[in-house]
């Protein structure tokens, strides 16, 4: 699922007695693509001033046929003058610079009959934006350089503005990373590493799985969300990881499996098994205490996990801080990422270094 993608329901929260939990103050900030998150970048451009407008429609017309700049659709081709002299109101967008950009006049940029160059004054080079701006920052940035056209996700603007999430489902999120956290102090408690994880189903809000670190020299692998993960293909009759010296690890299937063996392999041919089940994460949300690793976030990919919410950063992070493994497009599946969630308080649990 594309990153982008940012809808999904979310259970409502717990109550205590008549009254609604209230959230605390924390912001779930989306962790969005480089592509997304990243400054505009530039390249440069031919132009030239436009010195008879009644020749502007044929120009159009065209130096779009000769250069037809398919790679920069969001780029409109003509922009009123930005010269203070006030010699001539429109600037045409001619085409491409290229690696060995300098001075070219109409007549080396446009070959004759195909474009009679009447009307067009010489040319100059200006920078533009090389991309479709992704978000709305993007397209400030980019208009200042040219005008540019924007189609505007409007999931995305609202996550990036702290408006996605409802009070109901900002106490929802809450809840499950207050959960989260009690599983990392569980760990505390037996000397592990204070990192905590539950899987939620959020149709429903059932937790499937909670988990906590359990990584040692015997078995270093076993970060949290490695240990949920597991958890969830045990609820599913799989699993690989004998967790019974961890009774806080625990996982609650909302269905139970017929006949299948813990240990088993599940095939990835489907979304979806023949006994009913996702594969592995399929539709699911984590709620991590800490951003998880590079190993961590590939396994997250490799589940098919739907969306990812962390507390505390980590300096090696592969979900925001040093990496962006969910949102690469070379990959098989993306998922949605949200950091910040009681943050301080997960920052107090398992401090850096």
């Amino acid at each position: 699922m594309d990153p982008a993608s940012w809808t999904m329901e979310c259970p409502g929260p717990k109550k205590t007695g008549s009254e609604e939990q209230e959230p605390a103050q924390w912001q779930a900030h989306p962790v969005l693509s480089e592509q997304q998150s990243g400054a505009v970048e530039l390249v440069l451009a031919y132009v030239a001033p436009i010195l008879d407008k009644r020749q502007t429609s044929r120009l159009i017309r065209e130096v779009s046929t000769i250069y037809p700049l398919p790679a920069q659709p969001h780029l409109k081709r003509v922009r009123p003058s930005c010269t203070a002299e006030g010699t001539h109101a429109l600037e045409l967008l001619l085409c491409l610079a290229g690696p060995l950009a300098g001075p070219r006049s109409l007549a080396d940029l446009l070959p004759r009959p195909a474009v009679d160059p009447h009307g067009l004054g010489p040319p100059f080079l200006v920078p533009i934006p090389a991309r479709p701006p992704l978000t709305w920052s993007q397209f400030e940035e980019a208009r200042a350089h040219w005008p540019t056209s924007f189609h505007e996700d409007k999931q995305v603007t609202s996550a990036l503005t702290g408006q996605l999430f409802s009070p109901q489902e900002r106490a929802a999120i809450q809840n499950h990373m207050e959960q989260a956290v009690h599983a990392a102090q569980q760990a505390a408690a037996q000397g592990l590493r204070a990192v905590g994880a539950v899987v939620v189903d959020p149709t429903s809000g059932h937790v499937l799985a909670m988990g906590h670190d359990c990584s040692g020299v015997a078995s270093p692998l076993l970060h949290a969300v490695m240990v949920c993960i597991d958890l969830v293909a045990q609820g599913q009759g799989r699993g690989a990881c004998d967790l019974s010296a961890h009774p806080a690890c625990s996982f609650a299937p909302a269905t139970v499996v017929q006949g299948a063996c813990v240990g088993s392999v599940r095939k990835l041919d489907t979304d979806e098994e023949e006994d009913g089940l996702p594969y592995v994460c399929t539709g699911y949300d984590l709620f991590v205490t800490r951003e998880p690793c590079v190993m961590c976030a590939m396994a997250l990919v490799h589940s098919r996990i739907q969306r990812v919410f962390y507390g505390a950063p980590s300096p090696d992070g592969a979900l925001g801080t040093r990496f962006r493994v969910h949102a690469r497009p070379d990959l098989n599946h993306r998922f949605q990422v949200f950091r910040g969630i009681l943050e301080d308080q997960c920052c107090l649990l398992d401090p850096d270094p």
